[in-house]
């Protein structure tokens, strides 16, 4: 049965590092069939229009540790007025909900803070908050994240590439493992090269590094919700949690509301019908 309320509800959907528009895509099919509408963002640099290292496709990948990123001069400003544009698109609908996966909580929450009019509601899916620390970096740094995987998955030096580089695309078997044990060990065996392939090796440096400012008048009095991925290797509990009650401290007189979907990082990739639920409670 579909909810009428879901039918005045548009969805934006916002990914995190290295992903795409495309990652949604099962979950926005499940919000469809609740009679949701979706729209989802590629930001700059992500997503089909990604420009690669030169040598990425080559065999050795030559000069892969090595080669300024092309994305070396995006910025957070040109991330979240791509997400803005897309705001301004879905704001014919009575409401509009701003999902942000990752790292794309830098960008989706600026835009937020940016134009407040345009959102409803953001939810934070595992996703940066920016209200008690400002750089994504600043957390991925705290103690609390010690227990994260994946830290021997960056190439190179980032401050050189202008990036933080991966590479989906590696005949190291250990990498690929650290990789799918890091976002995918939940998803099925048999679509996890799928879903890497897909990958860019790229996130702009900016995006992690660049603080974002949010007020309690503007960015702080939109409803928000934190989902929390209940068995995240990425970006362990102890640091969602930590993001959470600090952004209630800052901002006490609004605060998340908290729902916990179980396993990994990318819930869109192992449970997307179980994530289109929880957007709809």
């Amino acid at each position: 049965m579909t909810d009428s309320s879901s039918t005045d509800t548009v969805f934006v959907f916002v990914h995190g590092a290295w992903h795409g528009s495309g990652q949604w895509a099962a979950t926005q099919r499940a919000l469809a069939a609740l009679g949701a509408a979706s729209m989802a963002i590629d930001l700059p640099g992500h997503g089909f229009d990604a420009p690669l290292p030169t040598g990425y496709l080559q065999p050795g990948q030559p000069g892969l540790l090595t080669e300024k990123s092309a994305l070396a001069n995006v910025t957070m400003d040109d991330s979240a007025e791509a997400v803005l544009d897309t705001l301004r698109r879905a704001r014919r609908h009575r409401r509009v909900v701003l999902v942000a996966h990752s790292a794309g909580g830098g960008p989706a929450s600026l835009a937020a803070e940016r134009a407040p009019e345009l959102v409803n509601e953001i939810v934070y899916l595992s996703a940066f908050v920016p209200a008690g620390r400002p750089r994504f970096f600043d957390y991925l740094g705290s103690p609390e994240n010690a227990t994260a995987q994946g830290r021997s998955l960056n190439l190179g030096d980032p401050g050189e590439l202008g990036a933080v580089r991966i590479n989906p695309l590696s005949q190291d078997p250990a990498y690929i493992e650290e990789l799918r044990q890091t976002h995918y060990h939940d998803t099925a065996p048999d679509r996890f090269d799928r879903w890497r392939s897909a990958l860019s090796p790229d996130l702009p440096l900016a995006i992690p590094t660049t603080p974002v400012t949010v007020t309690p008048q503007r960015w702080g009095r939109v409803a928000r919700t934190f989902l929390r991925c209940a068995d995240d290797r990425a970006l362990p509990t102890a640091v969602q949690d930590l993001m959470i009650a600090e952004a209630d401290r800052a901002m006490p007189g609004n605060p998340f509301t908290v729902r916990t979907l179980p396993g990994s990082h990318n819930p869109f990739a192992a449970r997307p019908r179980e994530l289109a639920a929880a957007l709809l409670p």
